[in-house]
């Protein structure tokens, strides 16, 4: 710091606490402060009419009718709702808070601790100034707190722009089982395509009718992934000499360059083996989901909608370049693959068409029996090794239920026996 920015600190301190921290925390992650930056990011939006929310309830309403003709699955008991985008960060903040929370909180105390050391530097001449210092260094300590809050917060926002539906990021954000359509969400999807919006609301009523279904009827589903997540947060490591490089040049008592200065997919290290298994269970596991949502969703709407087959592609293209993929990857240096997802599509197409509706979804009964990674990677084989799989573990129980029993190899000897028995008796017949 200059003497004279030093001087100005104090003036400018209630400024920067009414804009950066509007809420209070007493955790290491100023989490309101995040989701009041989410809601500003947003433009004045219309209010939501009565006729627009009885649009919704009816498409949802109609999706879980077009859905029980191709899945086993019951609808989820949850509200039919027709939510703004504020509504949307409101209700999803929650969940993204639990996923963002373990790399939030890395990187708010290697932030801290990089800014309360360049405090410590200061020059001999203002060591006088030990009353402003400590203020400073106050401030610091919540501007820390905010910073990375703020950085989901400007995330969040953006995607919001451009949300479509409560389970449009196929994550488990609500804790509830409610399903929900943006009417401006699917306005804005629906302008550059040459398909009539009544149709594009169907469509994504039906998808999200099929995630919420999903995962209120799997139990285990809704923890598995958002422990895959924290799993995956949880190695991350953070560059604290990255950090302190990106703060050494800016003024502590500015929070716009602080924020600035921060960028969270920056601010790891290189992937350790944990992580990249934790990573590699994650993907598969959005991928199965995101499969068999797109296989449902198209077999309920095929017969149903003249445009089925354009609006799945242009869902795989949004999937491709959606803000969704663009937020995880900023905020945790999460990638998904969009190519998991179209193979975890092609395997449940073919399982289905194979062995029927009931036996694909019966692979949700337990983690163990959904498709693994290196089963993405050939659906035409699929059923073929799980068969053998089988046949394989059946024999084992067999040989261990023999082993127990006293009589494993019994039948070999016995037949041996008998073979000894008629060829002495061929030969006594011979003499």
């Amino acid at each position: 710091f200059s003497p004279e920015q030093m001087a100005a600190a104090q003036a400018q301190m209630a400024g920067f606490m009414q804009m950066m921290f509007s809420g209070t925390s007493d955790g290491e992650v100023n989490w309101e402060s995040g989701k009041n930056v989410a809601k500003r990011q947003l433009e004045s939006e219309a209010v939501i009419t009565a006729a627009q929310a009885e649009q919704v309830r009816q498409a949802l309403t109609v999706a879980d009718l077009w859905l029980d003709s191709v899945t086993d699955f019951a609808p989820a008991a949850g509200k039919r709702e027709a939510w703004s985008r504020d509504k949307w960060i409101e209700a999803t903040w929650p969940g993204w808070q639990r996923v963002c929370e373990p790399v939030a909180k890395a990187i708010t105390k290697a932030l801290g601790a990089a800014m309360r050391a360049q405090i410590a530097d200061l020059p001999e001449e203002m060591s006088g100034m030990s009353e402003q210092i400590d203020a400073i260094s106050s401030l610091v300590g919540n501007m820390s707190k905010a910073a990375c809050a703020m950085q989901v917060g400007y995330a969040v926002g953006q995607v919001a722009k451009g949300a479509i539906s409560a389970a449009d990021m196929g994550l488990p954000l609500l804790a509830s089982a409610d399903a929900a359509i943006l009417p401006a969400g699917v306005a804005e999807f629906a302008k550059d395509l040459d398909v009539p919006e009544d149709e594009v609301r169907m469509y994504l009523a039906v998808r999200e009718a099929a995630t919420e279904r999903l995962y209120a009827r799997v139990p285990w589903l809704r923890g598995a992934v958002l422990g895959a997540v924290e799993t995956y947060s949880r190695e991350i490591s953070v560059d604290t000499a990255g950090i302190e490089e990106a703060v050494s040049g800016i003024d502590p008592t500015d929070p716009q360059a602080v924020q600035g200065a921060l960028n969270a997919s920056d601010m790891f290290t290189t992937a350790s083996p944990a992580q990249v298994a934790a990573l590699e269970k994650l993907q598969t596991l959005l991928a199965v989901i995101e499969g068999w949502v797109e296989t449902v969703t198209f077999q309920a709407c095929v017969a149903q909608l003249p445009h089925a087959v354009a609006l799945q592609e242009m869902m795989r293209r949004r999937r491709i370049s959606g803000g969704s993929q663009k937020v995880l990857h900023e905020l945790m240096g999460l990638e998904i693959s969009p190519r998991r997802a179209r193979e975890a599509s092609q395997l449940w197409q073919r399982i289905g068409a194979e062995v029927g509706v009931s036996e694909r979804d019966a692979l949700w009964a337990h983690p163990d029996l959904t498709p693994r990674a290196d089963e993405l990677d050939k659906p035409d084989q699929f059923l073929a090794m799980r068969a053998a799989q089988a046949q394989m573990e059946a024999d084992i129980d067999a040989d261990l239920a023999s082993l127990l029993d006293g009589t494993l190899g019994y039948q070999g000897d016995a037949a041996n026996s008998d073979k000894d028995e008629e060829s002495g008796s061929q030969g006594g017949s011979n003499n």
